[in-house]
Parts: structure tokens; C-alpha cells; sequence
């Protein structure tokens, strides 16, 4: 429903003219306000549609398609993995960055080094490995799985928690066969350092980063590319069995597939470093993107805006590559393009290794997960906006209703101006009185009256007709 607006004017009289409780000036002024409101929010729909043209979409395809290709030949599965070598040692280099921060002084290209001081500086209780220590009681603990296994190793907020509860406590937790296991006493040598429970904490806090960064890059003694953390997103499949038997619930028979999947993989190489290979080519097809928006938006810039009217601001609010729906529309079909071409070539692959049966290892160790959580944030995005373009949607529709009502207010509030706009004309009394200016003080009754829509036939035009008029004359 549209709400109708009444608008009420004391109207007065006295010796300078007609007077308003509120004048109409004020009432004009409101209303041109409020119909500037209501335009800013018809044009507000515009900023939450994507004007996207037919190149928009060929090209943000066709990044999504090369990245994809990008990932096949290029990221693949760990241990074939072309860009594995270059994230390996990146993370090679920063462990050795942390170790010289904490203090480390040796050679800087041994990384075992670096890795040996940082285990002696940052000791925890529960990095027990299987063979020959506490961990082989515990079922099918070894170190080819120990870090994904130990809670305190996975890099998540769970993972932290028993991290800190297991320096507290000398404890160990290990997830293994759907149950969450705890061994008591797990070091002989530990002692959490710090004076009270916040220092404590603090401590906790830092012993469960510093062992991470000792890990990150494999143990001191590997061989080869060593066993680092496991990858954020599939350790919470640790988390959500800790959970349930923490709550005394049993683990579904769906929580204990995917963590022996998410620990298949892992064992084959599938970690932390890995993972941030499989975000190489999620980042260069968003750059490529952004890219393309930019250069297209500003080449329509210099093209259509005058030299003497560009400037920086105007410029960057036309191509920035960030905010507005156009440039997020093409991100959506860019990366839903590459989880496309992606999930193609991993789901081929998994038959042709499954001798035609669908392998889920194989699929998983060449999906690249990376990719699929930057789509599903797009697709978030897209539906969000969807969402308010609808809400958006209605009430421009009743704002353009009530635009109409402004206009027709307005128009009705000139005409009122304009008819009782007469402050000036009532001087010809002063006129009379004060000076000699009959013609004029003639000429302001006239205007008066026409503005007062008086009829030609009862108006008085000449000094001749208001002198028998008022001395009773025809």
C-alpha cells in the first residue's frame, strides 16, 4: 500500500502578507530532500546487478579453463606434482626463517637442523610416533600417520585446544577407528613452563605453534619429503569424532569413512604444503579476473570521459576490481569454470586408476579442494545477492510509487509559492503612504489581484475606476 502524506498549513493574515505556521519554502525544500531519497534507493537496486557483457563471460570461462588445465598438468596429485617442489621449499625456507627468530644458528642450508632445534625448543607431551615408545600401544599408530592422527598436530582450533589440554594435563589424544584415545602420563620429561594459569596458557600457545612449524616441513629425520601437518580442511574430520565422543556420542559410520579417506591421503603425501600448491592456480585465475575487469572497465573509461573531466577518483570507482557485483559475477563463473574442468579430470582419472571402478582416493588426492571452497564462496555470495536484489527490488518498486506522490506535492507547493509569494506586492500601501509612486501602487493591486485569480470583470485596473468604486460611483 502507498502511505499517503497530508501536509497542513496555518494559513494567517496580517499588515506583511500571508503567513505559514510552516512556510512552503521549508515544505518544498523537505520534499525535494525526501525525492532525492527516494531516488538514491531506486538507483540502489543497480549496484546489486551484475552488468556483465557477453566478453565478460568469454573471458572469465576461459581463465577458469586455462587454470584448470594449469591445475592438471601442473598441481595433479602429491608426489607428481610439478609446483610441489617450489611450496616444499618455501616452506623449507620458512622453517628455517622461524628457527633463526627463535635463535638457531646453524647452517643454513641444512633444514634438518632447523627442524631439530625447533623439536628441543618447543617439546610437547604427545608426540608420541608408534615404534618403540608409548604411541605403540596405541592401535596403528606409526610415523607415517602419527601427525595427522595427534589431535595436538592438526592445525585447527580443536587441534589448539588439545594441544593446550595435553601440555596441561601430560595427556596424549589420538584419533584411530572412529574413537577419540587418551594416554595418561604420556612424558616423563615434560613441564609446561609459567608461573600461572595465563602464562601457562601463553606458553601452551606457543609450544603448540613452535611444534607445528618444526613439523610443517617433515621430521628431522626424513629421508625424503617427510610427513608434514595435515591440510586444515581434512583434519576436521579428527575434530568432529573428538566431538562426539567428548559428548559421549558414537561416531556414524559417514565420520569414520571420510576420516579414513582424509587419512588414505594423507599418508600419500596429501598435507599442508600440498595444499597450498592447490592454491596456486585458484589464486592466478582470481588475479587473471580482477585483471581483466580492470583493464576492460578503464580502456571504456579513457574512451568515453573527456580529458578535462577524468580524474584518479573517477577513474578508480569505474575499474576497481573489488566491490561491485559485475567483477563477482565473473569471479563466479571463472571458478566455477575451473571446478569444472577440475572435477572432470579428477573423476576420468579415478576410473581409468580403478580399472573402471570409481577409486575415491585417487578422485580426492586430484580434487583440488582449494578451487571448491573459492567456488562455494562465490555461489554464497551470488545467492546473497539474489537475496537482496528481490528485497531491493520491492522497495524501489514502492519508492517509484512514492516518487510519483513527491512530484505531484512538489508541483502543488510551487503553484502555492507562486500564487501567495506576495510579501512584495502588499507594499503598496507603505507605497501610498510614503511616497508619491501612484502608478506603481496601481500596478502592485492589479498584480495582487491577479495572483488572488480575481475576475477580469470585478477587478480594478485605473485610479479612475478605485475612485468611483470607493466614492460610490459606477
Amino acid at each position: 500500500m502507498i502511505a499517503e502524506k497530508d501536509v497542513f498549513l496555518d494559513l494567517g493574515i496580517d499588515d506583511g502578507g500571508y503567513q505559514f505556521a510552516t512556510s512552503i519554502s521549508d515544505a518544498l525544500q523537505q520534499a525535494e530532500l525526501e525525492l532525492t531519497e527516494l531516488n538514491e534507493t531506486v538507483a540502489s537496486i543497480e549496484k546489486l546487478k551484475p552488468d556483465c557483457d557477453k566478453w565478460d563471460y568469454i573471458l572469465s570461462a576461459s581463465s577458469g579453463a586455462l587454470c584448470g588445465i594449469m591445475d592438471i598438468f601442473l598441481v595433479g596429485k602429491p608426489g607428481e606434482s610439478p609446483l610441489e617442489n617450489i611450496t616444499d621449499k618455501w616452506f623449507e625456507n620458512r622453517t628455517k626463517d622461524f628457527a633463526k627468530l627463535c635463535g638457531w644458528k646453524g647452517d643454513n642450508s641444512s633444514t634438518s637442523s632447523a627442524i631439530r632445534f625447533l623439536e628441543k625448543e618447543f617439546k610437547i607431551p604427545y608426540d608420541q610416533r608408534g615404534a618403540g615408545d608409548a604411541g605403540s600401544s596405541i592401535y596403528d599408530l606409526a610415523p607415517l600417520n602419527h601427525h595427522f592422527k595427534s589431535l595436538g598436530h592438526n592445525p585447527t582450533l580443536m587441534g589448539l585446544f588439545f594441544s593446550i589440554l595435553d601440555q596441561f594435563a601430560n595427556t596424549s589424544h589420538f584419533v584411530s577407528g572412529g574413537d577419540l584415545i587418551s594416554l595418561q602420563k604420556a612424558s616423563q620429561d615434560f613441564q609446561l613452563q609459567g608461573n600461572d594459569t595465563s602464562s601457562r596458557l601463553f606458553c601452551g600457545f606457543v609450544n603448540w605453534f613452535g611444534h607445528l612449524m618444526s613439523d610443517i616441513s617433515g621430521a628431522s629425520g626424513s629421508k625424503t619429503r617427510g610427513m608434514g601437518i595435515p591440510s586444515p580442511f581434512w583434519s576436521w574430520t579428527n575434530d568432529v569424532i573428538a566431538i562426539k565422543r567428548t559428548l559421549h556420542m558414537e561416531a556414524s559410520e559417514f565420520d569414520k569413512r571420510l576420516n579414513e579417506l582424509a587419512l588414505e591421503i594423507y599418508k600419500q603425501s596429501y598435507d599442508v604444503r600440498f595444499q597450498t600448491t592447490q592454491a596456486i592456480p585458484v589464486f592466478v585465475n582470481e588475479l587473471v579476473v580482477r585483471l581483466i575487469y580492470s583493464v576492460r572497465r578503464s580502456i571504456k573509461y579513457f574512451k568515453e570521459t573527456e580529458p578535462s573531466e577524468r580524474s584518479f577518483a573517477l577513474m578508480w570507482k569505474t575499474c576497481e576490481p573489488f566491490t561491485n557485483a559485475t567483477v563477482k559475477r565473473m569471479l563466479t563463473v571463472a571458478h566455477g569454470t575451473f571446478c569444472l574442468v577440475d572435477i572432470g579430470d579428477a573423476t576420468v582419472r579415478a576410473f581409468k586408476d580403478g580399472g573402471g571402478q570409481f577409486n575415491a582416493v585417487k578422485f580426492v588426492l586430484r580434487l583440488n579442494i582449494v578451487g571448491v571452497g573459492r567456488f562455494a564462496v562465490s555461489l554464497y555470495g551470488e545467492g546473497n545477492r539474489a537475496f537482496a536484489y528481490h528485497r531491493a527490488k520491492i522497495e524501489a518498486e514502492f519508492a517509484s510509487k512514492q516518487i510519483v506522490i513527491v512530484k505531484d506535492y512538489i508541483k502543488g507547493l510551487e503553484i502555492l509559492s507562486e500564487r501567495y509569494d506576495d510579501a512584495y506586492l502588499l507594499t503598496f500601501v507603505q507605497d501610498f503612504e510614503k511616497s508619491d509612486a501612484y502608478k506603481i501602487a496601481f500596478e502592485k493591486t492589479v498584480a495582487l489581484a491577479q495572483k488572488r485569480q480575481v475576475s477580469e470583470h470585478k477587478m480594478l485596473t485605473t485610479k479612475t475606476a478605485i475612485d468611483n468604486y470607493f466614492l460610490g460611483g459606477k
